[in-house]
């Protein structure tokens, strides 16, 4: 599956303050952080030193993680029946089936999980794009990344339940939010990997990045 995954900021002003703003510091602790809450980019794509790479950006104070410093705790309040529409079915049985869901729109008691190729300067890859892979995911059930559209219908962009690898494609500069699915609980490593086609034709490939997920029941 192939979707594309156009990222918009949220508002002029926010594009302007993270242009003028320096590149976040960089983590130096050694014990995991763990995140349960805040506005997290889950996936942070940046291109330096001539490599992409694939880190974890705490957006609320502003540091970048290596993905295997980090874990994400997707807390009880997370659970809810899936809707009763066919629509979601991707995510079990509409109205009767439990699922976590780290929700698009923001809900201060949870994590606000964001995807982000903001420190991707505009003219580096061709069309300024990025392909963001999810290469695997591993545990108890299944992960579903996806959006919602106006009238409340499902946008799916990724989802391990009918295989993987899955690819976004990402517009360099930019971010957004989706809802982030789990069908069951229990400890999930995720892996992404980033690929693109720089301005002169060379393809690059990150290393993969795996993120540790526990998501209570």
């Amino acid at each position: 599956m192939r979707n594309s995954f156009r990222l918009l900021l949220a508002s002029g002003a926010v594009a302007t303050a993270l242009v003028a703003s320096a590149l976040p510091a960089q983590a130096t602790t050694t014990s995991l952080v763990v995140f349960s809450t805040g506005h997290v980019d889950l996936a942070d794509v940046a291109y330096e030193g001539g490599e992409l790479e694939i880190g974890v950006h705490d957006e609320d104070n502003d540091v970048e993680y290596a993905t295997d410093e980090v874990k994400i705790v997707v807390k009880r309040q997370a659970k809810v029946t899936v809707p009763n529409d066919p629509a979601f079915g991707f995510l079990g049985t509409p109205g009767v089936s439990k699922v976590w869901i780290l929700p698009e729109i923001q809900n201060t008691d949870l994590v606000w999980p964001g995807i982000a190729a903001e420190e991707v300067g505009a003219g580096v890859f061709a069309n300024d794009q990025l392909t963001l892979n999810l290469q695997s995911v591993v545990g108890p059930g299944q992960l579903a990344i996806y959006t919602e559209n106006a009238v409340g219908q499902p946008v799916v962009l990724a989802d391990s339940g009918d295989g993987v690898p899955d690819a976004l494609t990402l517009t360099v500069g930019d971010h957004a939010h989706a809802n982030w699915a789990f069908d069951n609980a229990g400890t999930y490593c995720v892996t992404f990997r980033a690929t693109g086609t720089l301005a002169d034709g060379q393809q690059v490939t990150s290393d993969p990045a795996t993120l540790r997920i526990v998501v209570k029941a």
